[in-house]
């Protein structure tokens, strides 16, 4: 399985600024973003995660079918700084799924440099060193739905979005 994508650095990258008496203003800059993409496949029956993997033989052939006039990269290659205003063409591709699925989600990091920690109220009481602390990295999860059977793969059988959830939304991976 592959999933084209598309990014681009809209140049919008907040920074924050400190003020005088210690307070501090976030503003947007202009600036070029390293980006590393990293994705995950999640089927929903089942909950088992499929990596993204880089096949290099698998490359030509997705381009000459999508479009074999624009530059597609694969995971390993899409590492790299974007300017701003830059948009870069790249490739996720997976092995090995499970032919059975029908709803699946796609999680997208990389995105955005945004975190959170979550403490764990078991480890954690007030007034005590940090500690069973967890980072969760804000990641976009796209969901899909394969109404199709194991039988006939095609991509006409996937559509975006399963039925009573949201397309999209940004979540945080812990």
């Amino acid at each position: 399985w592959y999933m084209v994508y598309n990014v681009t650095n809209p140049g919008k990258t907040m920074q924050r600024v400190q003020q005088p008496g210690g307070t501090y203003k976030i503003e947007a800059l202009q600036k070029d973003v390293r980006f590393v993409p990293e994705f995950l496949l999640r089927a929903q029956e089942s909950g088992k995660v499929y990596p993204d993997r880089v096949i290099p033989v698998a490359m030509a052939a997705i381009q000459l079918r999508e479009d074999p006039g624009r530059r597609f990269y694969n995971t390993a290659e899409m590492i790299r700084t974007i300017k701003v205003g830059e948009s870069v063409w790249g490739v996720a591709t997976w092995e090995n799924v499970d032919p059975q699925i029908d709803r699946f989600s796609v999680y997208v990091k990389g995105l955005t440099n945004a975190y959170r920690w979550r403490d764990s109220q078991a480890a954690y009481k007030p007034g005590d060193p940090v500690s069973g602390r967890r980072l969760g990295v804000k990641t976009l999860k796209l969901n899909f739905w394969r109404p199709g059977d194991e039988y006939f793969e095609h991509e006409d059988e996937i559509r975006l979005g399963i039925p009573g959830q949201p397309d999209y939304q940004w979540v945080y991976l812990f």
